[in-house]
């Protein structure tokens, strides 16, 4: 029984977005390793840009940091 999490930021994925990275997740899972589709769980979890860090800094600050560039 995988379970398979996918983190993005919460910047307007989409329903339809979502699905595909469910139906492709499931797929690989079913294909590379033969796992049940049945059996095969996928969580998307959107997080905030401030509690995304890169570089030291939050997402937010650091494409801020980028556009000024």
């Amino acid at each position: 029984m995988p379970i398979v999490t996918i983190q993005v930021t919460d910047e307007g994925v989409s329903h339809e977005q979502k699905a595909e990275l469910i139906k492709r997740s499931t797929d690989m899972l079913s294909q590379v390793l033969n796992k049940d589709p049945q059996t095969t769980f996928v969580l998307i979890e959107e997080i905030a840009l401030e509690n995304w860090g890169v570089a030291g800094i939050t997402a937010k600050q650091f494409r801020q940091l980028q556009q000024n560039q």
